[in-house]
């Protein structure tokens, strides 16, 4: 990880001052859409799952929820796009349904630009190269969002991220940003190419 005074005290004050100024502006947008998760998906209406962040340190994550408790006639969960409606694609598609982070974001579990959280379960999958992404702060959006999303292979991802870590400045982070928003007015990249969201991760091979 790059150690500059960018990385360990400017885009921290940065992080503070453009969440405030987003919950502020935008109170009136999570309202709209907490009313409207309430009634067309149920309550309750915020997502709340454990994930690592910065050294691997576990938070609770945010988000407006996208699915469904549809169940089969056991009372178990249905697959995710069978529970993923039309309603929590469109919020996914807008990334509206991850409106909630900012407040992880202004607490410090997160960056804006940084390797996404992903399960806990996962940790001790990542092989000593991929266990880097958590040097940082895990990031709203990051090099990996930007250059594919769900359709890269885990192991592109991880790659992805390793290169933010290790390169991380504030003209990435900049660049990041706006190649987010246009990534995210396309709508581009919000499944993986075999599932409704991500299938899930195994462990990477060795190389022989």
């Amino acid at each position: 990880m790059k150690n500059t005074i960018y990385s360990k005290y400017v885009k921290r004050i940065i992080d503070i001052l453009l969440s405030l100024i987003v919950i502020v502006l935008f109170f009136w947008l999570y309202l709209i859409v907490a009313i409207l998760v309430r009634v067309k998906l149920g309550s309750p209406v915020i997502f709340k799952q454990p994930r690592p962040g910065k050294d691997e340190k576990v938070f609770n994550l945010y988000k407006f929820r996208t699915m469904t408790d549809a169940r089969d006639q056991d009372g178990n969960l249905l697959p995710d796009e069978d529970r993923l409606p039309e309603f929590g694609k469109k919020l996914r598609a807008t990334s509206l349904d991850e409106l909630p982070e900012f407040f992880n974001i202004l607490k410090g579990d997160m960056s804006f630009v940084g390797p996404r959280p992903l399960l806990v379960k996962y940790l001790p999958l990542y092989n000593e190269e991929q266990r880097h992404r958590h040097d940082v702060r895990p990031g709203l959006t990051g090099w990996a969002q930007v250059n594919g999303r769900n359709l890269l292979s885990w192991e592109d991802r991880f790659e992805k991220d390793v290169f933010y870590v290790n390169h991380i400045s504030f003209l990435m982070d900049l660049k990041i940003v706006f190649m987010t928003v246009a990534v995210v007015f396309r709508h581009n990249d919000i499944n993986s190419a075999t599932d409704a969201t991500m299938e899930a991760f195994t462990g990477t091979k060795p190389k022989e």
